[in-house]
């Protein structure tokens, strides 16, 4: 892409009709309208191939969702590309499409992935529960320090799905 500052690409995913589910969706909407230079915020239902192309064009992408089991608030992690043999354009992954991108259009993105913890999935509402709005709260919080510093790496290190403690909380 070549430019100073690298363009990014935000891509939230997931049903906002199904809750906490809608926490991808729910933090690209609270990012609309603000001055991002260099970034492009897209969101929908779930990814699909085409999001290959725009990846293509971006220096950096991260995707981001609801996450059912991960550490509170959210996590931060890379995205390696690999292929993946499916028999459906319905559900397809973060490294797949990574992959397509770069081995189909030449893009050279490097993916990251944010993993927003949720807890109520199993009903259909248009809403976060109280304790996935505090995570998505914090998610943003992140994500606009992220892009104003983009130290991506570090971040990975520092908020590693694996490496985080459990943040201790009364209730949701």
């Amino acid at each position: 892409m070549g430019s100073a500052v690298p363009s990014v690409l935000l891509i939230g995913y997931g049903n906002p009709g199904r809750l906490d589910d809608g926490l991808g969706p729910a933090l690209i909407d609270a990012l609309e309208g603000r001055e991002l230079p260099f970034v492009t915020l897209d969101s929908n239902y779930q990814l699909q191939v085409e999001d290959a192309d725009a990846i293509a064009r971006h220096d950096v992408v991260l995707f981001v969702d609801a996450d059912v089991s991960g550490p509170e608030p959210f996590w931060f992690g890379r995205v390696e590309p690999r292929a993946q043999m499916s028999f459906s354009s319905h559900s397809i992954s973060p490294e797949a499409l990574l992959d397509m991108s770069n081995n189909l259009l030449n893009g050279t993105a490097q993916g990251y992935v944010l993993g927003i913890r949720g807890y109520d999935f199993n009903e259909f509402g248009e809403r976060l529960s109280p304790g996935a709005r505090r995570n998505m709260d914090q998610a943003l919080a992140f994500v606009e320090t992220a892009l104003r510093e983009q130290e991506w790496d570090r971040y990975v290190s520092q908020f590693d799905r694996n490496n985080q403690p459990p943040i201790q909380r009364d209730g949701n």
